[in-house]
């Protein structure tokens, strides 16, 4: 099975696999305006790979065969410095003060 990859340039991280390239059909509209002008990143052939960075193989066919796309989004980034600030009962983030 071979897949196409693209990307958006309003989220860091976030790829859109669909089984044709160029075609959306499957994909909701309000998905599609949410991610923006999509740009080929790669034809990915799956029967080839073990194993794929953050996608698990099994659930990204089951995806594309149901749903006919799979949207990767990428991991949460941690902020520590805002976790420190809320265990010490403060705001998660620091006030700006007024002169």
């Amino acid at each position: 099975m071979l897949c196409a990859v693209y990307k958006t340039r309003k989220k860091e991280g976030m790829f859109l696999y669909v089984p044709k390239k160029e075609d959306f059909s499957a994909v909701p509209e309000a998905l599609m305006a949410q991610f923006g002008r999509p740009e080929l990143v790669m034809l990915l052939p799956l029967n080839k790979r073990e194993a794929l960075g953050r996608v698990d193989k099994a659930t990204l066919i089951a995806a594309l065969n149901d749903q006919g796309f799979y949207l990767q989004i990428p991991p949460r980034q941690e902020d520590w410095l805002a976790e420190h600030r809320s265990s010490l009962g403060l705001s998660s983030r620091e006030e700006t003060k007024k002169f």
